[in-house]
């Protein structure tokens, strides 16, 4: 059974990157057939799609955060990145890595890590 294990920063100031990272155990992610999404959950907001990264390596972002998004991955460790630049307090949030079958469509994915708290503040 795959599992996803997000890690993160806890508290970045504003305009500084966030780095955070999801180690993936399990399963390959290389693995035909899925995308491995990064969604975040603000407080008092619902799911946000931010972006994913198919098994090819070639990475999709969300338009209104695409100007501020990195995702890559190391597949010799199995492991994904997520860079968020230029942060700033609405960036806090509740941070997850997820596995789905549309990398867009937040319903397809059907493992999740348990997420990590990502807040911004000085």
């Amino acid at each position: 059974q795959v599992q996803l294990q997000e890690s993160g920063p806890g508290l970045v100031k504003p305009s500084q990157t966030a780095s955070l990272t999801c180690t993936v155990s399990g399963d390959s992610i290389t693995k035909a057939g899925y995308y491995w999404s990064w969604i975040r959950q603000r407080p008092g907001k619902g799911l946000e799609w931010m972006g994913a990264i198919d098994t090819s390596g070639s990475p999709y972002y969300s338009p209104s955060l695409k100007s501020r998004t990195s995702i890559f991955r190391d597949a010799s460790k199995n492991r994904l990145t997520l860079q968020l630049r230029s942060a700033t307090p609405e960036d806090t949030a509740v941070y997850y890595c997820a596995r789905g079958l549309y990398g867009h469509v937040i319903n397809s994915h059907g493992d999740w890590g348990q997420g990590t708290q990502v807040t911004v503040s000085s």
